[in-house]
């Protein structure tokens, strides 16, 4: 297999002529010598890039989705490139607000939001909460009952669109946990119910079809199912969600995110629907953006099967092979634009058959043992997606900017594994 391309790499990664990487001015291998293996290796530029990339297409209403990657580093660079932070869960609401961002940029999701939740928004004020079912609507109004101020709040439909895309990423679909159904009649109800009520104020309706989707079709097949509800709605605010999918093999591509906002915004004109265009990327801010760099423990070959090649990582900082079957390539960074003659499947330490990281990989013929290996793409659903599976340590973050390297999310350590226990040792009384 030819060398890899390029265009996997971050925005301002560079290689020598040896064949050497250095991502942002920083060594690669030198990285991975100083921060240890496994090490998440963002290119900072190449985020802030996107984010403004994003704040122009869509403008100031546009959310940075932190379910892809979110620590308070990144919350904190978002919010300085003008993106607002979209938050799932009262943890994702926590880290934004440690970081410094501003309640009123930051809009809360979930499909299932807990009264505690809910309260935690209201108390400290969200700019947005997408509501997405009637029992949320019901604790709302208990709690804006009880003396907490109502919410401003979209309505979150589910159109019924089948983005092409892995039926797992699906979230727009007719058989979906999230939002309200457009076909049942359940979004009218919801948008009748929330204008009515007053324990919150409708700015609009919020769709999301799914993620990884390459084919903006997808979109624009939303935007008409939901322009006759937004019209009806008289809505100030329409988001099209996030879900806009990156390359992460050689023969992939995608459109960009000012690609992706144009058709969203021709088709929503197309569509007679005047409210303001809100969108919430995550994938498409970061994922290009960060490489994963492992080192080769063993190199198995099995006569007439396969070689394995075992690395210090595994399932447990990406998990995305073993839920989806993603796929991912391989390279060395000692010789990036070296032809890839020798397949081999890429696996973890972990105590699973199935822990997979790159199910056909080709990498050089001369690879050791000892290699620093890395894996492109990396930036989306690998950290915030991680675990302690096989009490694995999480691996640290790296931000690489101008040839300086920041350590924003220092590795777990064996004390982090049992710093919650609270059980006592066998024998004491």
């Amino acid at each position: 297999m030819p060398a890899l391309p390029v265009t996997l790499l971050p925005d301002n990664a560079s290689i020598d002529r040896d064949g050497r990487l250095s991502i942002a001015g920083c060594d690669a291998l030198q990285l991975a010598g100083d921060f240890g293996t496994p090490v998440f290796v963002y290119d900072e530029d190449h985020v802030r890039a996107r984010c403004r990339e994003a704040v122009t297409a869509f403008g100031d209403g546009v959310a940075y989705a932190t379910k892809a990657f979110l620590c308070t580093a990144m919350a904190r660079l978002a919010h300085e490139e003008g993106m607002q932070l979209d938050v799932a869960t009262g943890g994702e609401l926590h880290v934004a607000l440690t970081a410094g961002v501003p309640a009123d940029r930051l809009v809360m999701h979930g499909n299932n939001k807990s009264q505690h939740e809910l309260e935690m928004a209201l108390e400290v004020g969200v700019g947005r909460i997408v509501v997405d079912s009637f029992d949320e609507m019901h604790r709302i109004e208990l709690l804006v009952a009880d003396g907490l101020p109502p919410p401003t709040v979209l309505v979150r439909v589910n159109p019924g669109i089948e983005a092409h895309t892995h039926e797992y990423l699906q979230t727009g679909a007719a058989d979906s946990k999230f939002g309200f159904s457009l076909a049942g009649g359940a979004a009218g109800s919801a948008i009748d119910r929330a204008s009515q009520s007053p324990a919150m104020e409708l700015a609009g309706l919020h769709a999301h079809i799914g993620s990884q989707v390459f084919v903006v079709d997808s979109f624009i097949k939303a935007v008409k199912a939901l322009a006759p509800l937004v019209r009806r709605a008289a809505a100030r605010e329409f988001s099209i969600g996030g879900g806009l999918g990156v390359a992460y093999v050689a023969g992939e591509s995608a459109p960009s995110i000012a690609e992706w906002a144009e058709a969203v915004k021709t088709a929503c004109a197309d569509a007679g629907i005047e409210s303001r265009i809100l969108a919430e990327p995550g994938r498409a801010i970061v994922a290009s953006a960060a490489v994963t760099l492992y080192r080769v423990g063993t190199i198995k070959p099995i006569d007439g099967v396969r070689t394995y090649v075992s690395v210090d990582g595994g399932m447990s900082d990406n998990p995305r092979p073993v839920l989806y079957g993603s796929g991912y390539e391989a390279f060395l960074p000692r010789a990036t634009n070296a032809d890839r003659e020798l397949g081999v499947r890429i696996v973890g330490k972990h105590c699973e058959s199935g822990d997979v990281i790159v199910q056909d990989a080709a990498v050089p013929a001369d690879l050791e043992v000892g290699d620093v290996l890395a894996t492109p793409v990396t930036g989306a659903y690998g950290y915030s997606m991680g675990s302690n599976y096989n009490m694995v340590l999480r691996p640290p973050v790296v931000f690489a900017k101008d040839g300086e390297a920041t350590l924003v999310i220092r590795r777990e350590t064996f004390a982090d594994l049992v710093d919650r226990d609270v059980s006592p040792p066998p024998g004491d009384d």
